[in-house]
């Protein structure tokens, strides 16, 4: 893989050479190193932090038109770029060539257009006499310098769903990606340079989240921290920008139930969870982890979904028939492997997979578990790899129940063929989103974003701006005299 020649900071920009320590990155589909990674030191993210302060002067008083511009030729020059995007996608995570063409790149270049859409409706209101004899408006202005910390699973998708609700409201940002997978960020950086976005708007600094992420969140001229990634890292965050009293937006983990009711398409609901928890290697957090399935249909269902998992293709993520690559690294795979081996000690049966193949890079084959407590570890706590859990129910009421039976509310699904019981199971499930006879798409106009544990804010559609603009209210008085009354019992005027 390979990675900026002049170093992988991207500063006000251009390159640069990280003063942190370097590192050897591991491709997880071959077990071997194919780069070495520079990581920004504190001076690096300070002159980051600067550059997007600098930027925020003048990016902030752009029209919302003249940012939108900005915007569609940067969709231009990432689809430009579109091959070297997959490519690189696929050799920092391991994930298969076909998922980084024909999902992650389009999908980011629909993120671009979409914002520069809406970069042009981003509007206040205006109201009328509240206060008598007077106008009141609202206005939506930028924050000021955005920190984000990006996860490894999406690198690109995560860094175009942190940056571009973020520049299309007029702010500026500091993207740190995860250090196991910064490639594509930093070219999608570039491209931002080479469409004309101004120099300071996105800056990029790689290393670890204990130096480079903590430096950035408690930044004081860091006006808000977004971050995607685990529960326990995110409730850290929180700690931290409190210091400062900065925003903070986050996108954790997530434990999705898919549910099965006695009516549903048992073919399709099978199809869909394996889909559903197998798409890149089971590492999403929207990913369906626990199938929930009315007893009636337990076993034809946990039958058919085995069968789809044995007839997965694992391999090399560049061979087209591939259908799942790797895992991110080994040390992952091996916690994947672990929390299987326990479900097992623990009396739960394995009816696929729960094996890593016999092959060089961080595999492992796509697992059903079955026999499993609602209380278990592998029931409530989030393994980010392709397992799913099955469990039968009876009822509704305690379908439902189990589904919201962990502290996680990211995303679930509901499968039936009664319009009357899917809009019931979707207003009950306590989830940011809820697929119907579906697991897993998603689309720019739609936020997503979680409840509970699963964090708060939104990512994508126009509700992300909430995040990243604050609201203010303006006063317009038309005739000081009708205000005099109310002056009068502050101090009595002479």
């Amino acid at each position: 893989m390979s990675t900026a020649s002049q170093g992988n900071q991207y500063i006000n920009g251009s390159h640069r050479v990280g003063s942190g320590p370097a590192t050897e990155r591991i491709n997880p589909a071959t077990g071997a190193v194919d780069s070495v990674i520079d990581y920004a030191g504190p001076r690096d993210v300070e002159a980051a932090v600067a550059a997007a302060a600098a930027a925020f002067t003048t990016w902030s008083r752009l029209t919302p038109g003249a940012r939108s511009d900005f915007l569609l030729a940067f969709a231009t020059e990432l689809a430009s770029r579109a091959g070297q995007l997959a490519a690189l996608e696929t050799a920092q995570t391991g994930k298969s060539r076909r998922m980084s063409t024909e999902f992650d790149v389009p999908g980011t270049i629909d993120n671009v257009n979409f914002f520069a859409g809406a970069a042009r409706n981003l509007q206040g209101a205006a109201a009328g006499d509240y206060a008598g004899n007077s106008t009141s408006m609202i206005r939506r202005e930028a924050i000021g310098v955005i920190g984000s910390i990006a996860p490894w699973n999406y690198p690109l998708q995560m860094a175009a769903w942190k940056i571009l609700p973020a520049i299309a409201a007029g702010n500026t940002i500091v993207l740190k990606p995860s250090e196991l997978t910064p490639a594509t960020s930093l070219v999608f950086a570039e491209a931002a340079t080479a469409a004309g976005i101004p120099d300071g708007v996105i800056n990029i600094v790689t290393g670890s989240g204990r130096e480079v992420g903590e430096a950035l969140v408690r930044h004081p001229r860091v006006a808000m921290s977004s971050f995607t990634g685990s529960t326990a890292v995110g409730r850290r965050i929180m700690e931290m920008a409190a210091e400062t009293g900065k925003r903070v937006h986050l996108e954790l983990g997530g434990k999705a139930p898919l549910v099965v009711f006695a009516d549903a398409d048992v073919e399709a609901a099978a199809h869909g969870a394996v889909a559903g928890s197998t798409i890149n290697a089971g590492q999403d957090c929207t990913a369906a982890t626990r199938a929930y399935v009315h007893s009636s249909l337990f076993g034809k269902f946990t039958a058919r979904v085995a069968e789809l998992m044995d007839q997965m293709v694992v391999g090399d993520p560049t061979d087209p028939d591939t259908d799942m690559g790797s895992l991110i690294s080994f040390a992952h795979r091996d916690k994947v492997a672990s929390m299987v081996q326990r479900a097992r000690d623990s009396g739960a049966s394995v009816l696929a997979g729960g094996l890593a193949p016999e092959l060089p890079g961080a595999f492992y084959r796509p697992t059903l578990i079955t026999g499993a407590a609602q209380d278990s570890e592998i029931v409530q706590d989030e393994v980010f790899g392709p397992v799913l859990v099955a469990l039968p129910f009876e009822t509704e009421d305690e379908a439902i129940a189990l589904a919201n039976d962990t502290p996680y509310g990211l995303a679930a699904s509901a499968w039936t063929s009664n319009v009357n019981l899917a809009m019931r199971a979707a207003a009950r499930i306590q989830a940011g989103c809820v697929w119907i006879n579906e697991h897993i798409p998603i689309v720019s106009e739609m936020p997503h974003g979680g409840y509970k544990a699963s964090g708060f804010g939104k990512d994508m559609s126009s509700y992300s701006f909430e995040e990243y603009t604050n609201v203010k209210h303006v006063l317009i008085s038309h005739d000081t005299d009708v205000h005099k009354a109310w002056q009068d019992t502050v101090f009595k005027q002479r």
